[in-house]
C-alpha cells in the first residue's frame, strides 16, 4: 500500500465495533498503523506485552482513563498521553467516562485484534441464546471477580487472566441441550450430571485459541475446596486462585439473580449463604474478599 491518500471526518480504512467500544483503522504502512480507539465508561481492558520491538502509543483526546501497573496508578485526562514498549507484564485500563484516544502501534495488529473480538463476540452471542435467563451473567461474574481479585493483591498478569476466564467461564454451555438449559424448574439428577458436563466441553474449545490461558480456570470453575465439586473433584490446593474466585462469583451471581424455579436473593441474603459454607464449598480468604468488596460499594 503506498501512495497519497485522503479521507474525511469520520472516514477509516476499517472499523470495529462493540459494547465496550471502537476500534478505527485510520493509516498503515511499514508496519506501523494509526487509529482511533473509543472505549465506554467502566470497560476494562489490558496492554499486553507483545515482545520487544513493539511500540504503542496513546494520546486522549476525550474523557478520563484509570491506568493500573506494577509501578502504580494513575489517571489520565484530554491532552496527556502514555506509550509501552518492551513492556513486560500487562497494564490495567478503565475509562473513569467515555474516552476516545489516538493510537499509534509500531505493529501491525489491527487484524489480529479483530480476529479476536470477533471469536469472543461469537462465543459470548452463541452463549447467551442458549439462555436468556443468564443473559450478561458472564460479565457480570467478570466484574466481581475481578473486583476479589484486586481485593486480594492479585498481580496484573492474573488479574487479567482471571478476568478472561470469568468472562468466559460457561462457553461450554453451548453444547448444552437448550431444554436442559431452559428448563423451568429445578434439574433432575441425570440432567444435572449433563449440565456437569461443560466445564469440560469449554476447556475444550479454548484450546489452541487465544483463550488457551484460561483454559484450567474454565474447567475448574466447578471445583470446591473440600474436593466435591466437578468436573475433576480436586481438593483447594489444586484448585488455581483464579477458579476459587470466579466459583464465588458465579454462586454470588446465581443467587442474586431471577432464576425460572425461584426469585432472586438480596445481596445480604446471598453473601449469608455463601459464607456458611466458606471453608467447605468455597475459600475463605476469597469469601472475606467478597464481603469487603460488597462492604465497600466495590461490587
Amino acid at each position: 500500500m503506498s501512495g497519497f491518500f485522503v479521507r474525511k471526518s469520520g472516514e477509516s480504512i476499517e472499523r470495529i465495533v462493540q459494547k465496550s467500544g471502537s476500534l478505527s483503522l485510520l493509516g498503515q504502512g511499514d508496519g506501523v498503523e494509526i487509529l482511533i480507539q473509543e472505549i465506554k465508561e467502566g470497560s476494562l481492558s489490558y496492554l499486553e506485552p507483545y515482545g520487544e520491538e513493539l511500540l504503542e502509543f496513546y494520546y486522549i483526546l476525550e474523557g478520563e482513563i484509570y491506568c493500573h501497573c506494577e509501578d502504580g496508578e494513575t489517571v489520565l485526562k484530554p491532552g496527556d498521553y502514555f506509550y509501552a514498549h518492551n513492556l513486560k507484564a500487562p497494564v490495567e485500563i478503565k475509562p473513569l467516562t467515555d474516552a476516545k484516544l489516538i493510537y499509534v502501534s509500531s505493529r501491525a495488529i489491527f487484524k489480529h485484534i479483530s480476529h479476536n473480538i470477533s471469536v469472543f463476540k461469537e462465543i459470548l452471542k452463541k452463549v447467551e441464546e442458549k439462555d436468556e435467563y443468564t443473559h450478561g451473567h458472564g460479565k457480570r461474574v467478570r466484574d466481581v471477580s475481578h473486583a476479589i481479585g484486586k481485593k486480594l493483591g492479585l498481580d496484573s498478569r492474573k488479574l487479567e487472566r482471571l478476568a478472561m476466564g470469568a468472562l468466559f467461564h460457561d462457553i461450554g454451555k453451548i453444547d448444552i441441550p437448550d431444554e436442559i438449559l431452559k428448563k423451568p424448574a429445578r434439574l433432575n439428577p441425570e440432567e444435572f450430571e449433563l449440565i456437569k458436563k461443560h466445564p469440560v466441553y469449554g476447556y475444550k474449545m479454548v484450546l489452541n485459541t487465544p483463550l488457551e490461558d484460561t483454559s484450567d480456570i474454565i474447567r475448574h470453575h466447578h471445583e470446591r475446596v473440600d474436593g466435591s465439586g466437578y468436573p475433576d473433584g480436586i481438593p483447594g490446593e489444586l484448585i488455581t486462585i483464579e477458579s476459587k474466585i470466579i466459583a464465588v462469583a458465579d454462586s454470588f451471581d446465581a443467587m442474586t439473580s431471577v432464576r425460572p424455579y425461584r426469585e432472586a436473593m438480596t445481596d445480604d441474603e446471598a453473601l449469608r449463604e455463601i459464607k456458611s459454607l466458606s471453608g467447605t464449598l468455597y475459600d475463605p480468604k476469597v469469601v472475606q474478599a467478597l464481603e469487603k468488596c460488597l462492604r465497600e460499594g466495590l461490587i
